[in-house]
């Protein structure tokens, strides 16, 4: 395969891109984690105090470490090898194993404690929670902090800046560039908090959950809180993560869904960003740094499209239609485990990689922002029928009587001058201090504590 032959964008066209998850959430990715969880059980089954299975060496206990910190891609591919002669991938994983313990008298010994007691759903819902973990706080939570970062940076860097604000796409009352930043980064710390929230749960119980096989070999032993100490137990001694004491055959997947449904409601926030700053650059309230070199249209040569914020909305879609599919069918499964989520788990590093893909565009997108002010103010200039608002309320304030009706008259559907409406405030029964202050005022200066609000974020 090449990056031109490959079927998956994400493996083709944005492969260099998506180079910091693919090592994750890869196939390579999952037998790696595999190996891990063979290797974690099977050193704490080493120190259960079974008299069949004495304490490891210090030695021995470096050596099945390594295999899990230098595995490499050549290993996996001798896995894959394993897993043509047996049509099964875990057991590929537990025959290179042992096949590793050749020259390791120890090892080779207690070989058939590799896997002991395990159904492969043991180790394939550790391994999944292992790459979710390593994914989330590795990759997508960086990405998001970056943006998050990003936009509180330009909302204290154009806290003061007037902005017409388009309510059903009108003129409606001014805000600040900075206070619309705010917004956006107010709901993303709120998203991002859930995403990171989320227990990561794994269950080693045996094949429908209920250590059958663990107590026909030795019935007198805490085998719960065996597994639990290896699931809980910080890495490298075990897998660091919690402990989930039901299941059928398979983990429940209810914190999968969890997660996902809190990864799209982030995406979605962030494809109403990048559907708004569209508009914004469209309607020339941003500029886009210019690249030498690149061209905007094959035949009109002054465009430069806000292509990364399109990119980016496209590539939230594609994520979110995968995170939810997901979020909605691993939850389901028949009886004690039918074999559908096998399949669709394999596909989480995809709606990921959109994830991690739009979330690049979209940095690259508002690091090429550049604020144009002239823009912005004249199209507050041009918009003197929002003190209508202020105006109305003062007069409501004091009284008089049809103050909405009265400007509704005056502006609604015309086009209102400075000159009309300070001519109708002149004439208002209302405090001259108040009167002046209406006077002063003008679109720019209407924004309320946008700046302040925007200030703190």
């Amino acid at each position: 395969m090449s990056e031109i032959t490959a079927l998956s964008p994400l493996d083709g066209r944005y492969a260099a891109k998506l180079s910091h998850l693919r090592p994750i959430m890869s196939e390579y990715g999952y037998m790696h984690r595999r190996v891990q969880v063979e290797i974690a059980w099977f050193i704490a089954l080493s120190d259960a105090g079974f008299a069949e299975f004495a304490p490891l060496s210090i030695a021995d206990r470096a050596y099945l470490q390594s295999l899990v910190t230098d595995f490499d891609e050549e290993d996996c591919a001798a896995i894959k090898a394993e897993e043509k002669v047996t049509n099964h991938d875990v057991k590929a994983v537990e025959y290179w194993i042992k096949k590793q313990f050749k020259g390791h008298p120890a090892l080779e010994k207690a070989a058939e404690f590799v896997h002991f007691a395990c159904t492969s759903e043991d180790i394939n819902n550790t391994s999944h929670a292992l790459q979710l973990k390593a994914g989330r706080d590795a990759v997508m939570l960086p990405q998001l902090d970056a943006i998050i970062a990003k936009l509180r940076t330009m909302a204290h860097q154009h806290a003061g800046v007037p902005m017409l604000s388009r309510t059903h796409g009108q003129t409606a009352s001014p805000t600040t560039v900075g206070k619309e930043l705010a917004n956006v980064v107010v709901r993303l710390q709120a998203a991002r908090a859930r995403i990171a929230e989320v227990k990561i749960l794994a269950k080693m119980n045996g094949a429908v959950g209920n250590y059958n096989a663990h107590l026909a070999a030795w019935p007198d032993f805490d085998w719960e809180a065996f597994s639990q100490k290896v699931v809980q137990t910080p890495e490298p001694q075990g897998l660091g993560l919690t402990f989930q004491p039901y299941s059928i055959q398979i983990e429940p997947h209810d914190y999968m869904a969890e997660l996902f449904d809190a990864t799209t409601r982030a995406n979605t926030i962030l494809i109403d960003l990048a559907r708004d700053i569209w508009g914004y650059v469209s309607l020339g309230y941003f500029k886009q740094k210019l690249k030498d070199g690149e061209i905007g249209s094959s035949t009109m040569p002054h465009k430069v499209n806000p292509i990364d914020f399109e990119n980016a909305e496209g590539n939230l879609g594609l994520a979110n239609a995968l995170l939810t599919h997901l979020a909605q069918k691993l939850p389901v499964s028949r009886w004690q485990r039918d074999l559908t989520d096998s399949t669709v788990l394999r596909n989480i590093g995809v709606a990921w990689g959109y994830t991690a893909l739009a979330y690049s565009a979209l940095m690259t997108g508002l690091n090429k922002l550049e604020l144009n002010e002239e823009a912005l103010a004249a199209d507050l200039d041009a918009a003197w029928e929002v003190l209508a608002e202020p105006i109305q309320t003062v007069m409501r304030r004091y009284g008089v009587q049809g103050a909405y009706e009265k400007l509704k008259e005056v502006t609604r559907g015309k086009t209102v001058t400075a000159a009309a409406l300070h001519q109708l405030i002149a004439s208002l029964d209302i405090p001259a201090a108040d009167k002046e202050r209406l006077l002063a005022m003008t679109p720019a200066s209407y924004i309320g504590k946008a700046a302040e609000l925007a200030r703190r974020v």
